[in-house]
């Protein structure tokens, strides 16, 4: 057994919300409450951890991640800059450093905070034509490739745009070098894949710089090699962050004839819900709506309606398979809510239990629909971060329309749960950015100003941690094993040198754990681990 004492201890349970010691026998809390009583649990063999007044919180989830691109865009070249020219300057470095042939990946590029906007194929041709480069746009919806990269995916002037998909042309019908949401696959097919083993190895890297951050648990939305290597992992003792798995659409009738069901697995590893996309994204402007972005006549687009949705969701339905759908345009989320409100119809009316479904993102929403998750029992699985991250996009693009823009405030008013992630490696996926930016809707810099971008909007610090914490746990239906500290949860914590509720909230995202447990074991603590 082991026992924590002298703890500052916030369990997010109503029941006893604040504690000074714990006890932990093998994965799971046995005892929690004050110093005198939890020692009576000590027998031969405990042992007694002093934590010096320190503070302890639930393990933090991240709720939206794509894992295995985290993990290895850890690797690639970080395209993240404040200007287009230093991009390239990063490209130029990676370029010198890799043999002629082989891909040069980036990441992170936004041509809406770039003074120069989009590049072209011409820009990076002008660093190499012995590499194809292929560059993800930080939205992961659009991608910047060079001209020897559009060659050997056959990609000219005569290609035309592939089903919800778009190629960036010239005034002469060129092919620019940008490429927009299916477009993006037309040269990611010919990048040769990481192996399974190659990908484990990097998630399990990849762990500790979760750990650091405080993350016990995530909820992935990467694809099937993803979740062969989360097995191995598994298999191995090797996996020691707890994983809910989303299935990828394109495998739903697959999954249907196995049977497999939502919450399928243990609690390290199980199957989520299957992954849909109803639109694109705010970044490219592909994101559905109801009414033009404001600098062109142009609504988005639309990839699944709210018939498909439910046909989908009933399919999947029938062997328990809960729904993940990705939703940013005011139109895409109609749609999508239409579809799962017919879904819930359906799971009444056939006897069917509630499933856990959720909306991924819920960026922009009509004020006629905000309330219509709660009373749907919808679960909005929200960034934080993208708030603060794209409001002046959303200002710009959407205008007035952007007072319902990651509303988080409003739709917790509601009754709506809340998940919170990062969708790293669009974002960072450090929990403590996402609450400094829920809690103030303010950037690190201080930017829009001392109230924040649409400050009604903006959640208590208690909120803000409950999304990270219970709001996880339910969308996994591990709600009676995670996301507080009680008796008979898994002993999944971290700790931290400040008290989050003793800081001014400007300062929130400078929290860092000093230590991390999850499952009973000291995974990370800092200047070494355990």
């Amino acid at each position: 057994m082991l026992i924590l004492h002298n703890a500052r201890i916030y369990t997010l349970d109503p029941q006893r919300p604040v504690a000074t010691a714990l006890a932990i026998e093998q994965d799971r809390i046995v005892a929690v409450g004050e110093a005198a009583e939890i020692m009576d649990w000590a027998h031969a063999g405990s042992s007694v951890q002093d934590m010096e007044g320190k503070v302890i919180l639930p393990g933090l989830v991240d709720a939206h991640i794509h894992l295995q691109h985290f993990a290895l865009n850890l690797q690639r070249v970080d395209c993240e800059t404040p200007t287009r020219a230093e991009c390239l300057r990063r490209v130029a470095e990676r370029v010198a450093q890799t043999p002629p042939g082989q891909w040069i990946l980036g990441h992170g590029w936004n041509q809406n905070v770039w003074p120069e906007g989009f590049g072209s194929a011409q820009d990076l041709d002008v660093l190499t034509s012995m590499h194809p480069v292929f560059l993800t746009a930080k939205s992961l919806h659009a991608a910047w490739v060079n001209s020897t990269a559009l060659r050997l995916a056959g990609i000219d002037e005569h290609t035309p745009d592939p089903p919800d998909g778009r190629i960036q042309r010239d005034e002469r019908g060129q092919p620019t070098g940008i490429l927009f949401e299916a477009a993006v696959e037309l040269v990611q097919r010919c990048i040769p894949q990481p192996g399974v083993q190659e990908v484990a190895q990097a998630i399990q890297e990849a762990q500790s710089a979760l750990w650091r951050m405080g993350l016990t648990g995530v909820h992935d939305f990467d694809q099937r090699t993803c979740f062969l290597a989360l097995q191995i992992l598994q298999r191995e003792g090797r996996l020691m962050l707890r994983v809910l798995k989303s299935l990828p659409a394109d495998l739903l009738d697959e999954a249907i004839n196995l049977g497999l069901g939502s919450g399928f697995g243990d609690a390290w590893l199980r199957i989520g819900g299957v992954k849909l996309f109803s639109d694109g994204a705010l970044g490219p402007q592909t994101a559905a709506m109801f009414e033009p972005y404001l600098e062109r006549d142009d609504r988005g687009l639309l990839f699944l309606d709210a018939e498909q949705i439910f046909e989908m969701g009933r399919k999947a339905g029938e062997v328990g398979l809960s729904l993940a759908v990705h939703a940013i345009g005011d139109r895409a989320n109609a749609e999508v809510l239409t579809g799962l409100e017919r879904l819930r119809v359906w799971e009444t009316a056939s006897g069917k239990p509630h499933l856990r479904h959720r909306i991924e993102h819920v960026q922009l929403l009509r004020p006629q629909d905000v309330g219509r998750l709660a009373r749907a029992g919808i679960i909005a699985s929200v960034q934080p971060i993208h708030a603060t991250s794209d409001m002046y996009m959303a200002d710009r693009y959407w205008g007035e329309r952007a007072r319902f823009a990651y509303a988080y405030r409003s739709l917790l008013a509601q009754g709506t749960r809340l998940a919170f992630g990062s969708d790293a490696p669009v974002e960072t996926p450090n929990p403590f950015w996402g609450i400094h930016a829920a809690v103030t809707r303010r950037r690190q810099d201080g930017q829009p100003g001392p109230e924040g971008w649409f400050p009604q909007e903006r959640l208590t610090l208690e909120h803000a941690l409950e999304a990270y914490t219970l709001g996880p746990a339910y969308a996994a239906g591990l709600e009676h094993n995670l996301g507080r500290l009680r008796e008979g949860y898994y002993a999944d914590l971290i700790v931290l040198d400040e008290d989050p509720w003793q800081l001014p909230a400007d300062l929130l995202y400078q929290l860092q754990p000093c230590a991390t447990m999850v499952g009973g074991k000291w995974v990370w603590v800092k200047g070494g681990t355990e």
